[in-house]
């Protein structure tokens, strides 16, 4: 049996590997990560939550195609001297927000040559992970609108229960054919024990309205179950398929519905969306775009 070092979450894993298909064909150059969710990378926004809730070390899971995205949390020397020439003083405290939010966080970074599934780029990390509980965040789901950060929600219930823990979220039936959906047994307010992971159902066939959302809490069980995944069809390990085959062998996995708005950045329309949303909240633009609207309207 494995044995928690301890019940403190301090390390995430950050799949960035993937080929953004959905994005073609501006993904070809630039990844999807760094597409600007308002006026900051959707990366930036991930990073800024795993640290708010207590991760020390992120490990990046990346392609061989991935250079840019490793370059922008470095500094700019360059680019800084020119801005305090020219006395840039706004645009030098938003490059001075960017080193705080890394300052105290440390990266690695790890390869996975082929997309090969989710739970494929996840298991890359385990070497760096050791046998510690970790946090694995998609670089496409966003969650707003929260006094709390997700993944503290989350840390705190495996804080308690110290067994995976699964971000859901609550959607209207005619949406759910597009998730991963879970059947649930309720514990407590927001609690849920998962009994079953239903990927992508056909409509009106749902075991509930809780879609999974790409925030979770693992333990070394967790990789010992990828380690031991049979590729499917696609040759893909997946995730939410792994997590089924733990439920099968009575393995406990909780889901907890989070506090927060949850916008979804994982293709065009999704990202348009949470743009506008993200937008018109804002504090420096948000009037004037609502101006805007108003007079296109």
């Amino acid at each position: 049996m494995i044995k928690l070092k301890m019940s403190e979450v301090n390390k995430a894993i950050i799949p960035i590997a993937g080929l953004g298909t959905r994005f073609l064909p501006l993904s070809k150059v630039v990844s999807k990560e760094l597409w600007p969710l308002v006026d900051k990378p959707v990366l930036q926004y991930i990073i800024a939550e795993a640290k708010a809730s207590g991760i020390n070390h992120i490990v990046f899971v990346v392609s061989p195609g991935k250079k840019a995205v490793l370059d922008y949390f470095k500094s700019s020397p360059k680019i800084e001297k020119i801005l305090k020439e020219r006395k840039k003083d706004s645009l030098l405290s938003e490059l001075k927000e960017l080193e705080d939010l890394t300052t105290g966080l440390t990266f690695s970074f790890v390869m996975q040559k082929n997309p090969l599934g989710d739970g494929h780029a996840v298991l890359q990390a385990s070497k760096l992970i050791g046998d510690e509980p970790c946090a694995a965040l998609w670089a496409d789901d966003v969650v707003s609108d929260c006094e709390v950060p997700c993944l503290l929600q989350l840390a705190k219930v495996f804080k308690t229960c110290q067994k995976p823990v699964i971000a859901l979220y609550k959607l209207p039936p005619e949406r759910l054919p597009s998730y991963g959906v879970v059947e649930v047994e309720k514990i407590a307010n927001r609690l849920y024990k998962i009994k079953k992971i239903v990927e992508k159902p056909p409509l009106g066939q749902a075991p509930s309205n809780f879609a999974i959302v790409g925030k979770y809490i693992l333990t070394p069980e967790v990789f010992e179950y990828l380690k031991k995944a049979k590729p499917s069809d696609k040759g893909e390990i997946i995730l939410g398929e792994v997590f089924d085959a733990m439920l099968k062998e009575g393995k406990l996995i909780y889901g907890y519905e989070f506090e927060g708005k949850w916008l979804e950045c994982g293709d065009k329309i999704g990202w348009l969306k949470s743009n506008l949303y993200l937008a018109l909240k804002h504090p420096k633009f948000g009037n004037s775009l609502k101006q805007y609207l108003k007079e296109i309207n």
